[in-house]
């Protein structure tokens, strides 16, 4: 019980100083966070519970696989509707990333074939894409009405429309993929990463511990890769050019869920 006080007392105080500073700052944020934590907390929970389950019985890994990878697919497409088919290409898109990496992993293998490697393996490669794919189509869309004149400019000269986005799109991959490499190349140096820690702390030796975590950190490089690239690929011929005043998922404008307006109607 103590423990439990504890930690309630602990994560309240956390979430009261991240409340603080958005709204210092005038960030109307502060509502998206504490609902984050509190689904957080519900969903480990009942994860937690289920996943008891699932390693009792390994045939049930890829139902738990599937729901991580729908799960993952909604919430990233729900950031780019202003893309037609985001669901259809988001989800191609992170199961091509997860497909060919896990398949590596598991194939070699690099980690025992186990359900418990790839429950946790899956989960973090199936996020690693749903966060590629949301910051690579997200920036790919900023940059097209950001850039706009340029694109038209590029179809005025008789550019395909995949052409006249081409230098948009690799700008958008390389700044979807900076976290990750940045990661990668300050991990032990900056911090100490959770899935190192987590081995620490289940009994695991640093050498065990280590080599897991430099698996998990290229198997996200290469399933965010893969994502990345599939998801601008996808989304890299459009018909037409989105406006710039649309409402994002979270209320402002630029980079939102419709495309409308005079301009916004041209055709590519």
């Amino acid at each position: 019980m103590d423990n439990v006080i504890a930690m309630a007392v602990g994560l309240g105080a956390l979430l009261a100083v991240a409340v603080g500073c958005l709204t210092i700052a005038g960030v109307r944020l502060r509502r998206a966070v504490i609902v984050a934590a509190v689904r957080a907390g519900a969903q480990l929970t009942l994860v937690g519970l289920a996943l008891r389950g699932v390693l009792a019985a390994p045939a049930t890994t890829v139902a738990v696989l599937v729901v991580m990878l729908t799960v993952a697919t909604l919430t990233a497409a729900g950031r780019l509707t202003g893309f037609p088919n985001a669901r259809r290409s988001v989800l191609a898109a992170s199961t091509a990333g997860a497909a060919v990496t896990l398949g590596i992993i598991f194939g070699v293998p690099l980690l025992d074939r186990s359900a418990r490697y790839l429950v946790a393996a899956g989960g973090i490669v199936i996020g690693g894409t749903m966060t590629a794919s949301t910051l690579a189509g997200r920036r790919l869309f900023e940059a097209m009405v950001r850039r706009r004149d340029e694109v038209e400019a590029w179809l005025a000269l008789g550019a395909t429309p995949r052409q006249a986005v081409a230098d948009l799109a690799r700008t958008a991959i390389q700044e979807a993929l900076l976290p990750a490499v940045d990661q990668t190349r300050t991990v032990g140096l900056v911090t100490l990463p959770g899935a190192f820690v987590g081995a620490l702390l289940g009994g695991a030796s640093p050498t065990d511990a280590a080599r897991f975590q430099l698996v998990v950190l290229v198997a996200l490089l290469t399933a965010e890769t893969l994502a990345a690239v599939t998801l601008v690929w996808l989304f890299g011929a459009p018909t037409h050019i989105p406006d710039a005043d649309v409402p994002n998922a979270h209320g402002s404008r630029a980079g939102g869920p419709r495309t409308r307006g005079p301009r916004a109607k041209r055709r590519m």
